[in-house]
This record gives structure tokens, sequence and C-alpha cells, in this order.
């Protein structure tokens, strides 16, 4: 959500040169000519900093303050003064106001102040979105995220998340894939049952069938008690196997022949044992080019492959970008009691620049050293010129699309490029224009 401005200004010729110098600015104004007309503005969306006078009619500028601040106290408000209520409104600054402006003010000092309070209140703004979020339960509560690619993973998501399914999840490295083996457990049949992982690519081949299948006393050297294994332990909830592509391809066959006969049998046994649960298997290769390669059963991979879910990595949902590293920020500053380094709208504009290679678990680790303050830079820069030429053309191509809710010619046409070549460059840096659209 792009906040606007809330102008406040009783005098009409003030009010509409304020008004103007605002929007040839390429900012989104709605003006009020009193104090409770702002009130009710405000009511109907909050969504905004506030720039008011602080003598107006009837209700005053800093009546009008202290009213806000009693329904968000986070509210960046601005006021604009006369020579004689400067230190009026110094003690308003020492209540919470955010700055104010002595009459008359000068453009760039306008300009400056608030496009500041503007990035201030789009990342509170975002923070509450992450908050309304994490306090819901299901599907949102595990996966962040409001970007089409996301919205969309999860709509797919949600169509199986009821039954007991056996689900293939695509992701690369660090973009999320246990979160959503647990989504997926925590929605559906097998939620009262346990959630069994097993990293498949790391386990060692000696030990690797014990731990999957059990193994009675006797199986081999050293087994003195029974040993109930992942698949038999998971019964009645979810077995998450993540690097499948990292089984040993012997043992491929009998996770093949448990998937179908919904049985295990423990080394040293002839007993088959009945596992109902549900199997999420998870890679970051193509399984059926290993298969084909030879490196990976053909018949396995075919069985897997009945529900597949491709988890987008982090440059195709640049927009949830905020919402991920402020939820990773906060974490990280409960977990080292630091508070949180305050994001400028730049720093924004270079983690959605950033490539992130290792998807979520590099934003996190980021958003760590941020908090820590081992970042000598913002989190997401970089240093070689054309990666700085890439970081500004995306802040540029951004920057416009919210000035222009998100209108794709006429961000076109403010950059003075062709329209194809924006959409180009909006597929390249993962930036949608749908996040920038004002309802």
């Amino acid at each position: 959500m792009t906040p606007y401005i809330l102008l406040v200004e009783d005098d009409a010729s003030v009010r509409e040169a304020c008004t103007q110098t605002l929007e040839l600015a390429d900012f989104n104004v709605h003006a009020s000519d009193s104090a409770e007309a702002a009130l009710a503005q405000f009511t109907a969306n909050p969504a905004c900093i506030v720039l008011s006078d602080v003598r107006l009619p009837g209700m005053s500028g800093l009546q009008l303050f202290a009213s806000l601040r009693q329904q968000d106290a986070e509210l960046p408000v601005l006021l604009v003064t006369g020579h004689g209520d400067v230190g009026m409104a110094v003690q308003a600054m020492r209540d919470g106001a955010w700055d104010f402006l002595e009459k008359p003010w000068q453009r760039d000092r306008l300009i400056d102040a608030v496009g500041r309070a503007l990035a201030q209140r789009r990342l509170q703004l975002e923070n509450r979105r992450l908050r309304a979020s994490l306090s819901g339960n299901g599907i949102d509560s595990l996966l962040l995220g409001d970007a089409p690619a996301m919205r969309q993973f999860k709509a797919r998501l949600a169509t199986v998340a009821g039954t007991d399914a056996d689900v293939l999840v695509l992701g690369e490295t660090g973009s999320g894939k246990e979160l959503v083996a647990r989504a997926l457990h925590q929605a559906g049949p097998g939620a009262r049952g346990e959630f069994v992982a097993i990293n498949c690519a790391a386990l060692p081949e000696t030990v690797f069938e014990s731990e999957m299948f059990g193994a009675e006393p006797g199986a081999y050297t050293g087994a003195s008690k029974r040993r109930i294994g992942k698949i038999e332990y998971a019964h009645g909830g979810t077995l998450f196997l993540d690097e499948i592509e990292g089984m040993p391809l012997p043992l491929q066959a009998k996770l093949l022949r448990v998937l179908e006969t919904r049985s295990v049998e423990r080394l040293g046994s002839n007993r088959a044992h009945p596992v109902q649960c549900r199997v999420v298997a998870a890679t970051k290769l193509d399984l059926k080019a290993e298969s084909a390669a030879g490196h990976f059963r053909a018949d396995l991979y075919y069985r897997l492959n009945v529900v597949t879910l491709r988890l987008p990595p982090l440059r195709e949902r640049a927009e949830d970008i905020p919402q991920l590293f402020h939820h990773f920020a906060q974490r990280a500053a409960t977990r080292f009691v630091r508070p949180v380094p305050a994001l400028s709208a730049a720093n924004l504009a270079a983690l959605m620049a950033a490539p992130w290679p290792g998807n979520v678990r590099e934003l996190a680790h980021a958003a760590e050293r941020w908090v820590l303050g081992l970042d000598d830079e913002a989190p997401g820069s970089c240093t070689s010129l054309p990666q700085q030429v890439e970081q500004f053309e995306a802040r540029a191509i951004v920057a416009a699309l919210q000035s222009l809710a998100g209108d794709v010619s006429a961000t076109a046409q403010a950059l003075g490029i062709a329209r194809k070549t924006l959409y180009d460059k909006l597929v390249r840096y993962g930036i949608q224009p749908a996040h920038y659209r004002q309802p």
C-alpha cells in the first residue's frame, strides 16, 4: 500500500499552492480545509501522513495532532508554523510530532520532509501487515508474502492442503521448502500427528536404511534393540523428505514400495507394518532430468510427481522483500536483545534490487547482520558498477510506479523509455506493477 499525504490548510491559496508543489513532485495528496474534515478522511483511510497548519479555525493543528496520536501513535505528523509558533512546534516534536516547517516553507525542504515521512509510514504499514499475518493461523502464518507469484502458490497449496495427497515441492536453496511442508502438515488431516523431517542428502548411506525403515534386534552388528524408523514414526502425521535427490538409488526402490503399499518392513523383519502418513518430498533439482541421466529412479519420480508445487524464488516475489526483512529483523532483535535500526527508502530499494541467490535464507541472514550492526553498507548493497547501475534503475522504476499508482504506460512515459523496454526490466528485476496499484 502506498501512503498518501493528508494536507490540512484553511487558506485556499496556500492549500492550492502546497498541493500543486507536492503533486508536481509525484506525491498523492488529499487536501482538507479543517481539522474536522481531516479526521473524517483519516478515519476513512489511515494509510497516510499528515501535513497540517498549526493555526486552523475550530480545532487547531495541535489539537488535531493530539487526536491523531490517540488513534495511531506511530502516525507521522508534520506541522506548518508561522514565525511566532516555532516554540510551540518544538514542544509538539517533543510530544511525538514527526517534523515542522516554518512559513514560508522552501520547496526542497518540504519535499524532503514529506518524502522521509512517507517512507517511514510505508515501513510502518508493511510491519503491521506482517504482524497481522503472524497473528493468523494456517498457511499465511507460515508462508509470508502477498506478491502475485506467492498468492498463486498459496492458492494452489490450499487446494491440496486439506487432503492427504503426497506432494513434491520444487524450490531453490533457501526458498522455504520446509515451511511449505509444515504448512501442509498443519492444514492437513494429519495435523495432530508428528511432523518428521529427514534430510536425505545429509544422512550417511551406512545408516540411511535403519534411520528410514527401522530395524529389529540383531539386524546388523550393534543392533541390540528394536529401532522405529522415521517412516513408521510419521504414522498419522507427515513425513518430510528434504533433498530427496540425495537418497541412495538402492533405497529409492524401497521407498517406492512404501509409497505404493503404505507399509514398511524393518530391517531384519518379514512383517509389514501399515503406515498412513502424508509424504512431502522436496528438491532443488529437476528430477525428470536427473532420472534421464540415471541419477534418480524414473518410477519413483513419476510416483512423486502427482501433486507438484513450485515455490517461487525471492527474485520472482521482490514485493515481499520488505515484509520478510522486517519479520526477520524483528525476530533477530528479540533474539539478540537489540533495537531494529531504521531502514531508509534507499536501503529498501537496494534490498529489492539485490539478486538474493540464497533466497529467503540469505535475506534472513542479512536482517540479522543489520540488527547486529555488522553491515558497513545497506543490506542488499553491492559494490560493482554494473550492480550499482541495476540498483539505481530498479529504484527509479519502483519510485515511478509508486507515484503513478502502478500505471505501466504512464511510468514508461515518465522514464522516457518504450513500454516493451519497461516490461523487460520489470521481468528482470521481479517488479510487479499490480503491487503499486491503488484500489
